[in-house]
């Protein structure tokens, strides 16, 4: 396979791992890997390709040549179309309560500096818990079932807050439960909804399966923050999170009615999990030049969960910003990430993969800075958090494409789930923690001296790949090195 064609279907992998990024509380906006990760089941689809493997055959569509020369676009599948509306609404939806939660933590609940921090940590604690071992208990399931009692927990877990609230007996730790559980349930969601694509379409059709559901998301993530924020206006925060759980049980409806082909590992195929854990981790902590890539993401997602957990405090407090305005500033920063995959393939063609990765990082790292810049001229607030926002999500997808595009070259086939799941344990398992310190250092040295402690941690981050060979070679190693 050329490299090119290596690189365009990891973009593709890539951006889906996007969605399943996004944590539940705004925390995650500014987390440097906010669109990394791809998952388990991206291996099978570069597993596919790369070996050369052959894949199951779906039963034949309608429309689809017998001897598959010729197959008609997924608009005309009504199975991927009935799975991609449901999806379409949840992911909708999902961007409203990432913006209604801590509104009304901070404005209804009056919520301070540590439980804000709490909350935060409780809505990331599933990457820390489960970060390792999910990946391999749903491979032992049914993806789209596992999906569906996803949505069904998420749901009811949701549901539970606009009830509290309604009845008059809301308090923080009913919100710490709610985004515990959620994340939870996320997590498990999000690696099975990456998985399930190869036993929905053909194989020829999983670049347009994926290109849809991404077009979607990004359609989501730019004007549902927006729109939250206007529901918030008018019908207040508990309301509008109904709407989210309105999308859930359309996802759930939409999943029963779907149909896949997917066939479970036979128990006796499977080795122990905990060895094949080890594994991975082995594979990701041997090689020189992923260590680096992890050093980088990690601390990068350490610092920017510091500043971006007491970012609502921020906006809604320090500056005075209504909740239109916070979901402005999410949507317009959102836009970078469009432009950013759009404009990655020709960046990389111009400047060199292994440079694309230190140049980004350097970006990114100074970006941060941005955050308490806006506390020092506040009439200059709105358009530096934008400018921020924007910048942010541009770099971090430069970045993230590219090295996710050199870990899947350079991976077996085999270890692509466990080489996944244990740079996601690192990278995002640090955030719990860092929103826990955020919550205790914006209490002692307060909002914006911790946001100042963050953006100076981003600038660290971007060592690990600015100090080393990046800078000296153009390509980064394919499989065979």
């Amino acid at each position: 396979m050329s490299q090119s064609h290596d690189r365009d279907s990891a973009v593709e992998a890539e951006i889906r791992a996007e969605a399943r990024a996004e944590a539940s509380t705004p925390a995650s906006r500014g987390a440097a890997d906010e669109a990394t990760e791809a998952d388990q089941r991206t291996d099978d689809i570069v597993a596919g390709t790369v070996a050369g493997g052959t894949e199951a055959e779906l039963p034949a569509e309608e429309g689809t040549a017998a001897g598959g020369t010729t197959e008609r676009s997924l608009w005309h599948d009504r199975n991927f179309l009935t799975m991609w509306s449901g999806q379409a609404l949840s992911q909708f939806g999902a961007q409203i309560t990432e913006l209604a939660i801590p509104v009304l933590a901070v404005l209804v609940l009056q919520a301070t500096e540590f439980q804000v921090g709490l909350l935060g940590a409780a809505g990331v604690a599933a990457f820390l818990l489960i970060g390792l071992p999910a990946g391999a208990w749903i491979d032992r399931m049914r993806k789209r079932h596992v999906m569906i009692w996803a949505d069904a927990v998420r749901a009811v877990a949701l549901l539970a807050v606009p009830l509290l609230w309604w009845a008059g007996v809301l308090e923080m730790w009913h919100l710490y439960v709610v985004v515990l559980v959620m994340g939870i349930a996320t997590t498990f969601f999000d690696v099975s909804y990456q998985s399930i694509i190869p036993s929905l379409v053909r194989p020829k059709q999983i670049a347009e399966a994926n290109g849809k559901l991404q077009a979607t998301y990004e359609l989501a993530n730019i004007s549902g923050p927006a729109i939250g924020g206007w529901l918030i206006g008018i019908l207040t925060a508990p309301i509008a999170i109904l709407a989210t759980v309105f999308t859930y049980v359309a996802s759930l409806v939409a999943l029963v009615f779907t149909r896949d082909s997917e066939v479970v590992t036979p128990k006796h195929e499977r080795n122990p999990i905990m060895q094949e854990i080890g594994e991975g981790l082995r594979w990701v902590f041997d090689n020189p030049l992923l260590r680096r890539i992890v050093g980088c993401t990690g601390l990068s997602n350490f610092a920017s969960t510091l500043s971006y957990t007491l970012l609502p405090i921020f906006l809604l407090r320090e500056l005075g910003f209504t909740p239109a305005a916070m979901g402005l500033i999410f949507a317009l920063g959102s836009v970078g990430g469009f432009v950013g995959a759009i404009a990655t393939p020709h960046i990389v063609q111009r400047i060199g993969e292994a440079r694309a990765i230190p140049v980004s990082a350097v970006a990114f790292s100074m970006v941060a800075l941005f955050l308490p810049l806006a506390a020092t001229v506040p009439e200059f607030a709105l358009p530096l958090l934008i400018a921020q926002g924007f910048v942010m999500s541009f770099t971090v997808l430069l970045y993230n494409i590219t090295q996710v595009t050199f870990r899947q070259r350079i991976t077996p086939p085999r270890l692509l789930g466990r080489m996944n799941a244990s740079i996601r344990f690192v990278v995002w398992g640090v955030m719990p923690i860092a929103a826990l310190l955020a919550g205790l250092l914006g209490t002692w040295i307060g909002v914006v001296p911790t946001m100042w402690v963050g953006a100076g941690l981003a600038l660290l981050s971007a060592l690990f790949v600015v100090i080393g060979p990046f800078w000296r070679m153009r390509e980064l190693p394919g499989a065979t090195a």
